[in-house]
């Protein structure tokens, strides 16, 4: 199914050439780090005026023996279920769902200009879980987390999951616990239409190639950097930015989250097609079994419905423009 979901994904991705307005890249990088939000008709609080409940140490719960992680099975879950555990007890006696999110990312997690508030696709998501979990006017603290800093803020326990862009992987799976996939990207390069450059391959030599500290782009570009020199930097937009300012000729990323800056920048354009399979989950504490079969059943509405489900609507309201041709959500895996 993830083959068949990339598939698909491939054939439906053309350079994009947008002709919407190009968004201050610098600007939306100064955001705060940190957003306090009741439900979308409620009040808004920022930075230090909203802090977060501290979070109770985690009462250790034993998870189900699972077979060994490989590229094949890694984005198999647990099965969905509506019980209360330990971790959604805990959110529950707090009042508030803790997420770490990106504030940055054009159609996924950014500061909408018009209203102030956090936007896009993942943040939907987030909203649909936190209503699940805490009512129909949930409390959430957005924690703006940067990519490589992902995995410990969950360890840490200083947030009760990641909805950010993040791609499930052995690697990862070994660190946290993922949901099942609620999108299929793959990595592929972005540069200025001028550029010879053609993919992720030796028409990358002697140029310098712009990732994401932590991200999937920056293995794969370790693994295999075909000649060029690679640069890393805290977030994706800050890739955008290094290419405007010609510090670099080209960022390695998520083709969903390169699409979404095309649109930002009409000047660039996605090069090549697609070279991995990156299928998004919602990260969350390995302990947290009981919070990730919550999160699947959550998964499991949100993709009800057909045409008119909830990933549908937030798929042609955030990504469509970008992203044509997607007919529908990737379908679950389970390990269990």
């Amino acid at each position: 199914m993830r083959a068949r979901g990339l598939r698909n994904l491939r054939a439906v991705l053309a350079p994009v050439a947008s002709g919407m307005c190009v968004m201050a890249a610098a600007a939306a990088v100064l955001v705060p780090a940190l957003v306090h939000e009741t439900g979308p008709a409620g009040p808004v609080r920022h930075g230090a005026s909203a802090p977060a409940a501290p979070h109770r140490a985690p009462r250790p719960v034993a998870a189900p023996a699972a077979a060994k992680c490989t590229a094949q099975n890694a984005a198999e879950s647990l099965r969905p279920s509506s019980d209360d555990g330990a971790a959604v007890s805990r959110i529950k006696e707090k009042g508030q769902l803790v997420v770490g999110v990106d504030q940055n990312t054009y159609r996924w997690g950014y500061r909408d200009p018009a209203t102030g508030k956090l936007a896009g696709f993942d943040i939907d998501l987030v909203w649909a879980i936190a209503r699940d979990i805490l009512g129909p006017h949930p409390d959430v603290v957005f924690k703006a987390v940067p990519t490589a800093q992902r995995v410990p803020a969950l360890q840490r326990h200083s947030v009760d999951m990641v909805v950010r862009t993040m791609t499930i992987n052995c690697a990862r799976k070994a660190q946290v616990a993922f949901s099942t996939a609620y999108f299929q990207a793959g990595q592929q390069v972005l540069a200025p239409k001028a550029s010879k450059i053609k993919a992720f391959d030796d028409s990358l030599r002697g140029k310098r190639v712009c990732t994401a500290a932590g991200s999937t782009g920056e293995s794969e570009l370790r693994a295999q950097r075909h000649g060029a020199s690679v640069l890393t930097v805290p977030n994706q937009l800050d890739c955008l930015v290094r290419l405007q300012l010609g510090e670099a000729d080209a960022v390695v990323t998520d083709n969903a989250l390169a699409a979404a800056q095309a649109a930002q920048d009409p000047t660039v354009e996605l090069k090549g097609r697609p070279f991995t399979d990156e299928p998004y989950g919602v990260a969350m504490n390995q302990d947290d079994t009981d919070l990730v079969r919550r999160v699947n059943k959550v998964l499991d509405d949100y993709r009800d419905g057909g045409s008119d489900s909830p990933w549908m609507r937030a798929y042609r309201k955030w990504l469509r423009a970008d992203l044509p041709g997607i007919s529908g959500p990737p379908s679950p895996e389970y390990s269990d």
